[in-house]
């Protein structure tokens, strides 16, 4: 996170903030599963076997979805190279409206299966060298940092690096929140507005990935 210029952070914090979005709509359509939070429903899960309930089938759909959803969005970086935050962020708003209409249709196992697809899938938004290097629908990872940072500031480091860190965790929750106020009012079809989100993020992914790109051969 601390090695992206402005313009990606905020991307990425934007992003945080789709995936909380995205997810209290799914948690609150699933009543305690998650289509992006993938070792709760990993927790559910064994939960779920260890006792006999019926949830199992659910939770592991939900995380097979999310790792198809990894696996597609790294071939279509792979194959974007320059473009891949745009063509990743267009498949994001493609499948979160599909999953808009498939709930329309009362295919609602389809439909969070579709949510969880495109949350993996905009987890490889951010990579260096073919690695995820941002992730943005999960946050153990940068609450870590923001300890490690403070720490790390504590001692005579960056005074503020562990900011980025603690904004892409306010970003997830700030969309979590706003998820679960649009869903109280307006149920899943709240994915709509996901799915604008992401096409107007992937409209902005161009231009912070061309001054990356200047940056780097600064």
């Amino acid at each position: 996170m601390i090695h992206y210029d402005r313009r990606l952070r905020s991307l990425a914090v934007m992003l945080a903030m789709l995936a909380g979005f995205v997810d209290a709509i799914g948690f609150l359509k699933l009543g305690g599963l998650f289509v992006s939070f993938m070792s709760g429903n990993s927790t559910r899960l064994a939960v779920e076997i260890a006792s006999g309930a019926g949830a199992a089938a659910l939770a592991a759909t939900l995380i097979a979805a999310f790792v198809s959803g990894v696996v597609a969005g790294s071939l279509l970086s792979s194959a974007a190279r320059q473009r891949r935050k745009a063509v990743v962020l267009i498949a994001v708003a493609f499948v979160l409206a599909l999953a808009a209409l498939l709930d329309r249709w009362n295919l609602g196992r389809g439909a969070v299966s579709a949510m969880a697809f495109a949350m993996g899938c905009t987890n490889t938004a951010f990579q260096r060298d073919g690695e995820v290097s941002v992730g943005v629908t999960y946050m153990t990872g940068a609450l870590v940092k923001v300890g490690q940072r403070i720490a790390a500031a504590m001692l005579g480091g960056d005074p503020l690096g562990w900011l980025p860190y603690l904004l892409l965790w306010l970003g997830l929750v700030v969309g979590g929140i706003t998820g679960a106020l649009t869903y109280a009012h307006i149920g899943m079809d709240a994915l709509w507005a996901a799915s604008i989100a992401a096409a107007l993020l992937a409209c902005l992914a161009p231009r912070t990935s061309a001054q990356q790109g200047r940056a780097k051969r600064s």
